[in-house]
């Protein structure tokens, strides 16, 4: 019986390896291979796996390809790698020190951004603060045992609750495939996953009411399956995760593209299969990227207005959520619940800013080990 080797003849594996991505990978067992291996083959690939982890293979055999047999083989330039960070551009930032403030141009540059901060973004924000506790801790209390404010952040913590692991898992797939793969249509696939940022929401829940409102193109199927989408929960959940969509994928997308290959390679190479090298070499490379796009997507998916507002109709007590409520409390004069509702906002979004400054930290120390 004729002898495989565990190199694929479809792919060109290079011999660049680095010290890390060896000791990585040689961490995974050796899985069950088939009957038909020579044990010879094993034994030859283990042994060109091990002397590369102790880096002893010499400059002429570094840049070899392998096609059938490792007999046949091509000399060709060294590909230049760039190894992947932990979180691609988290905690990338420099160290090394700014330029002083010590010119006319410099401080007057420095003195309109500050101002700028302070007049868009902190005196609103405090301002909030302050109108909402304007009658007393007591009153500001009494508004979170209304029932319709409850029922609003109920079902605001439920679209987030449904939407971000959808679209963490589909944002995941999405970047894997489109990274690891050439075929018809990607640049226009990366162009249609852009398309909630260019689109306004509003626009989003109009045509979500052309699909399936009462005279759309699906609702004869949805009348006699009895599902209900515009001005239910449903809708709602389709508007919000139609706005979220790109963020995961576009943040784990470009710590893919950087991603040393060899690592996933060597993986196959020792019979891993594509869930066992997504487990145990992909994975570990994009969890920061991964969950920095699931911190955006929760806080998009929370303080999402538009779209939630053309779907739901904005029905006090059924489809309102936080931020609806905020809008119908302020037109109906009760300031002092919209303002409440706000703050609780506010206090979510401190929450995911404090998450991911963490993010962000512990990124950055571990691109400094």
């Amino acid at each position: 019986m004729q002898s495989l080797n565990l190199v694929p003849q479809s792919h060109l594996y290079q011999h660049n390896v680095n010290r890390n991505s060896a000791s990585s990978i040689l961490s995974i067992p050796l899985l069950k291979r088939p009957q038909s291996l020579c044990k010879s083959s094993v034994l030859r690939n283990k042994a060109f796996f091990h002397n590369t982890k102790n880096n002893i293979l010499s400059p002429q055999r570094q840049n070899v390809s392998f096609f059938k047999s490792p007999v046949d083989f091509k000399v060709r330039r060294p590909r230049h790698v760039v190894e992947a960070g932990p979180a691609g551009g988290l905690g990338g930032h420099s160290a090394s020190a700014g330029e002083p403030v010590d010119t006319p141009v410099k401080r007057t540059i420095l003195t309109v951004a500050v101002a700028y901060i302070f007049l868009v973004v902190l005196i609103p924000f405090f301002n909030v603060f302050i109108q909402a506790f304007a009658k007393g801790v007591g009153a500001f209390l009494h508004h979170f045992l209304d029932p319709d404010f409850l029922h609003a952040l109920k079902m605001t913590l439920l679209l987030a609750f449904v939407t971000v692991p959808i679209n963490t898992v589909f944002g995941t797939m999405a970047a894997v495939n489109i990274t690891r793969n050439e075929f018809p249509g990607k640049v226009l696939l990366m162009s249609l996953l852009d398309l909630p940022f260019s689109i306004s929401p509003v626009v989003t829940g109009l045509m979500l009411n052309l699909l399936y409102g009462r005279t759309g193109w699906f609702a004869a199927f949805l009348k006699a399956t009895g599902i209900n989408v515009v001005f239910a929960f449903t809708g709602m959940a389709l508007a919000t995760m139609f706005v979220t969509l790109p963020f995961v994928v576009r943040e784990v997308i470009p710590v893919l593209e950087t991603m040393d290959l060899s690592q996933e390679e060597a993986a196959r190479t020792l019979g891993a299969n594509d869930w066992q090298v997504f487990w145990t070499v992909t994975l570990p490379n994009i969890r920061w990227a991964l969950l920095y796009g699931i911190i955006l997507c929760n806080a998009r998916a929370m303080g999402e207005f538009g779209a939630v507002s053309v779907i739901s109709g904005n029905i006090l007590g059924k489809t309102q959520t936080l931020t609806l409520f905020v809008e119908s409390a302020y037109k109906e004069y009760a300031t002092e619940a919209a303002f409440a509702a706000a703050v609780l906002l506010s206090f979510l979004a401190i929450g995911t800013l404090w998450v991911k400054g963490k993010v962000e930290e512990a990124a950055a120390a571990e691109t400094r080990k």
